[in-house]
């Protein structure tokens, strides 16, 4: 064989080579890209995971600012007051059957502050007011008012359980008859929880009745 028709072949030869590679590599790129789209469709996107709305507190006074809290289940009303003395009881409990105020049981009146106090809602839902109902807030489980020493009112009412049951809807503070619309909350179950007990749950029973009523 000559040495031209030698150079030839090996250059033929190479540039198949070539080309086979290529078309390889286009089919195997061409192949890859709607499984990258089916898995983008199929996965969340971890970014837009990431990018949750910021939790925001819910209310902005302490502990020491509440002078009263009043709460109403479906069984029930009570009525809570915290005491200026520093000595305990620093709170006292109003059952509905008695007109005399009791010494709170302290640790489950503290529980239901600190959500009051430090609780953030998950989220924020702008809604119409008259779908209140589609989330339970026409017919509250609970709503709890709580009145500041310098006499400012706030008001915290709980409707019914998110779609999964983690969360419960609610909405702060008092409607505007004019409004059109509300800031539905996403909250804790926690502040249900805090709430709906047996009504001898409030009182604590282990103080004398001595220290019923302030001085």
């Amino acid at each position: 064989m000559k040495h031209s028709t030698l150079v030839l072949v090996i250059l033929a030869l190479a540039l198949g080579g070539f080309v086979y590679f290529d078309e390889i590599k286009r089919k195997s790129q061409s192949e890859q890209v709607p499984q990258n789209t089916q898995k983008q469709i199929n996965q969340p996107n971890s970014s837009h995971e990431s990018n949750q709305p910021e939790k925001k507190q819910i209310f902005s006074f302490n502990t020491s600012d509440i002078q009263s809290i009043t709460i109403k289940t479906q069984d029930y009303t009570l009525d809570l007051e915290q005491r200026t003395k520093s000595e305990p009881p620093n709170w006292l409990v109003k059952l509905p059957a008695s007109t005399t105020p009791k010494p709170a049981q302290k640790a489950i009146v503290s529980y239901l502050t600190d959500l009051l106090t430090k609780g953030k809602s998950e989220n924020i839902i702008p809604v119409p007011i008259n779908r209140l109902s589609e989330f339970g807030l026409d017919k509250p489980i609970v709503i709890i008012d709580v009145r500041l020493q310098d006499q400012k009112q706030h008001q915290l009412v709980l409707g019914k359980p998110n779609f999964n049951n983690t969360l419960l809807y609610a909405k702060v503070n008092y409607t505007d008859s004019n409004s059109q619309s509300i800031e539905v909350l996403l909250v804790s179950k926690d502040f249900a929880n805090a709430v709906n007990r047996q009504l001898s749950e409030w009182e604590d029973s282990t103080l004398s009745s001595s220290d019923n009523l302030p001085n």
